[in-house]
């Protein structure tokens, strides 16, 4: 059940384009009915719990990103020189669960899917504006070009970005689901 269930969403939510076989934006009506299920879903709970969300807490940069970067920054003392101990963008993915935590203070299931959207795209913006400030550093430490600079960052932003919109969408059960604060909406639960 639960691999079948993760198949779907993999299917759903990963990145697609359009082939001989579906039309152009056949796949994001897929993923669109599929996730703002789950947002109906997160909204039935929220209302249900009086829009009373846990404790914050925070990993810093999910999926392992901040404890990799610990590790690398604890084994290569002139990466954590170069780089800092945290990455350089773990503000921009606390002040991202913040929202995530609570939805986005949304109260209806479309304001939950349209603040999630916003919340990535601002995570991705955030990776985009610590690249650019650290640009010059990163140029002259590394002898690279800015462009080059901006090239790395934008891939880095834009996985990240992709990241989040597939392993962050409400009812999942993931500990850094949209809505973490609220207990889990599982279906079938």
């Amino acid at each position: 059940m639960v691999a079948m269930l993760l198949s779907l969403c993999i299917a759903a939510f990963a990145p697609t384009h359009a082939t001989a076989q579906t039309e152009p934006g056949q796949p994001f009506a897929l993923r669109l009915s599929i996730e703002m299920a789950a947002h109906r879903r997160l909204v039935e709970i929220m209302h249900r719990t009086g829009h009373v969300t846990a404790p914050f807490t925070t990993d810093g940069c999910s999926g392992g990103l901040s404890m990799a970067w610990d590790l690398i920054a604890d084994l290569l003392p002139v990466f954590a020189r170069t780089h800092k101990e945290r990455p350089p963008w773990e503000a921009c993915c606390v002040t991202h669960d913040w929202a995530y935590h609570a939805a986005g203070g949304a109260r209806t299931a479309e304001d939950s899917y349209r603040a999630r959207v916003l919340a990535d795209e601002a995570l991705r913006a955030c990776v985009l504006d610590t690249g650019a400030r650290r640009t010059p550093y990163l140029s002259e430490t590394y002898g690279l070009t800015e462009g080059q600079i901006t090239g790395a960052y934008a891939i880095i932003a834009d996985a990240m970005f992709d990241a989040v919109r597939l392993g962050g969408g409400p009812c999942s059960g993931m500990p850094w689901r949209w809505g973490y604060g609220y207990p889990t909406c599982l279906f079938g639960k």
